[in-house]
């Protein structure tokens, strides 16, 4: 059966042990605790979390590694609790990467196409009908991050023949149908990039990455598809772009302040398709197995 870990914490204000419970329980080697079912905070080894509160981690002295709940840590290392010399482990669930890859997929099939543009002519009754310009070999996509999640995106857009660059901080592994250009390249991504998507995670050097200089450096009329993190957009220069015709559409799935507020510009604005942060959610049993595999390596 192997070793019984006695102390995996869930450090979160959030309830997720109905999420999660169940799925540790049937792992023989995970034991999951609520903080008020910890008795002895010593025997924590492991904690879950998501974006945990400030002195989620303080009542554990012997901690050996946190994992997270998500692909992006960012919630977490916002902790001041979080110990800095222990392992962060973030998910790695590759049904998620496929459901962000048939996310992003249908955003750009969406701004490609016209959809939007397409649904305002039925409300009206008007067949609007465009000849040429469907062809993905013309529609240029560049993507930002090439990590677990974009590596996906960009396989399931090279299989229907778009075009697809990367841009990375340094060279990544190949990737088939693939152009990876780094960040001394990035003027000539962003001049070749009709459609834009964002898969990076929050850091300092990303906070604020997409705003009217990105935009500018866009070809006119280019899309722009946000699935990273919220903080990494610059609200109002995104408004400005596509008020000035240089941007001509935005699907948005992750927001500095979620929920979205209800009087905020984004929700009428004609050329934003709000999602809510729904592009790839972990199955419970993913983050379980995750938890176990990454445990037994450490």
């Amino acid at each position: 059966m192997g070793r019984v870990h006695k102390g995996v914490a869930l450090c979160e204000r959030l309830d997720l042990m109905r999420l999660f419970g169940p799925h540790f329980e049937a792992e023989p080697t995970l034991d999951l605790r609520p903080p008020e079912r910890i008795e002895d905070p010593a025997e924590i080894e492991f904690a879950l979390a998501w974006r945990p509160g400030q002195e989620a981690f303080t009542p554990y002295p012997n901690l050996r590694a946190v994992f997270s709940i998500a692909a992006g840590t960012d919630g977490i290392t916002a902790s001041r609790s979080l110990p800095r010399d222990i392992p962060l482990i973030r998910l790695r669930d590759p049904d998620q990467a496929l459901q962000m890859a048939g996310f992003a997929v249908f955003q750009v099939l969406w701004h490609h196409r016209g959809m939007a543009d397409l649904i305002a002519a039925q409300a009206r009754h008007e067949w609007a009908r465009r000849a040429g310009g469907a062809s993905p070999a013309r529609r240029r996509i560049g993507i930002l991050g090439l990590g677990f999640m974009g590596r996906q995106i960009a396989r399931s857009l090279v299989a229907l023949g778009y075009p697809v660059t990367s841009l990375t901080r340094r060279p990544p592994d190949p990737e088939p149908g693939v152009t990876h250009l780094t960040h001394n390249r990035r003027a000539a991504f962003l001049a070749g990039t009709d459609i834009l998507i964002n898969v990076l995670p929050m850091t300092p050097e990303t906070r604020g990455l997409l705003d009217q200089a990105l935009f500018d450096a866009l070809p006119r009329g280019a899309a722009l598809i946000q699935m990273g993190r919220g903080g990494q957009l610059v609200e109002e220069d995104l408004l400005a772009a596509l008020d000035s015709g240089q941007i001509s559409g935005a699907s948005l799935d992750v927001f500095a302040t979620e929920p979205l507020p209800r009087g905020h510009p984004f929700w009428d604005h004609p050329k934003i398709l709000v999602t809510p942060h729904i592009a790839g959610e972990a199955e419970a049993g993913a983050v379980v197995e995750n938890v176990r595999r990454e445990m037994e390596a450490l």
